[in-house]
């Protein structure tokens, strides 16, 4: 399986760190966000991924360069190391679907894949996580219990996706009419999931009957949970719900230090 971390955001809600830094080197007891994700996919056995750059991704790119453990070329791969290949969004941000379609010629063939937020810590057991997919699954979203505004919705029963709500906006959107939002079961999303290399197809399609503009070199905006939304009504897409997560979304300047708490706690 391959990694995909989705490092091209502009991390504006950690200037002014990110005046001059992208979000994925911000760094979390001294060393990046982008190495701590890294290493933790890499213990799990996941030794190739791809990354997406566009803001400050010249830096990105010199970082992973300097990096002893860190191979651009698959022939360069040694026991230990781990492969970078870079999907390039210079020209456009293309959100998390489009910045996946993107990316398809990187992921298209190898099964499947997992993605993880470049700003997310967690103590996910990443191979548990994976042992815990389903052969039908069109993708595995990692989820908790958590408190949060934004939930995704759920088949109780099955715990197959079925929509999202904002809670504080009241806000809601489900796959189906005959879904109520107070009958599915809500739970917090992780930034962490798992997709079917079938997607990759399935992302096109949805390309084409939304009628976005398409751009064959720069790729097509979209968000995944958008798809995810469209996608739900045509093939299973599941929860994974990780029990006690501990979780830290390192988007915001507050939360630095709750991040080098856990680093500490867990290193």
């Amino acid at each position: 399986m391959k990694a995909m971390i989705f490092a091209a955001g502009l991390g504006t809600r950690l200037k002014p760190i990110t005046d001059t830094l992208p979000k994925a080197l911000v760094p979390v007891c001294g060393k990046p966000l982008i190495e701590h994700v890294a290493r933790k996919l890499a213990a799990a056995g996941l030794d190739e991924a791809v990354v997406n750059i566009h803001y400050f991704a010249d830096k990105i790119e010199e970082w992973a360069a300097a990096q002893p453990w860190i191979v651009a070329d698959r022939e360069q791969k040694a026991e230990g190391s781990m492969l970078f290949e870079f999907s390039d969004e210079r020209a456009q941000l293309l959100e998390t679907g489009g910045a996946v379609l993107h990316a398809r010629r990187f992921l298209e063939g190898c099964g499947s894949f997992l993605i993880h937020n470049v700003d997310i810590l967690s103590d996910c057991d990443i191979e548990w996580f994976a042992s815990q997919t389903r052969p039908d699954a069109l993708a595995s979203l990692l989820v908790s219990d958590r408190k949060t505004t934004r939930f995704l919705l759920f088949d109780p029963a099955t715990l197959r996706l079925v929509g999202w709500m904002n809670t504080d906006s009241g806000d809601y959107h489900v796959i189906s009419p005959e879904i109520h939002p107070e009958e599915c079961r809500a739970l917090a999303f992780s930034g962490i999931h798992i997709l079917s290399d079938r997607v990759l197809a399935l992302m096109a399609e949805y390309v084409g009957e939304k009628g976005l503009p398409v751009d064959e070199v720069n790729g097509t905006r979209f968000p995944i949970m958008s798809f995810y939304m469209w996608a739900a009504a045509r093939e299973p897409i599941y929860g994974v719900v990780a029990d006690n997560l501990e979780f830290i979304d390192v988007g915001k300047l507050d939360a630095l230090r709750p991040a080098e708490e856990f680093v500490m706690r867990n290193s």
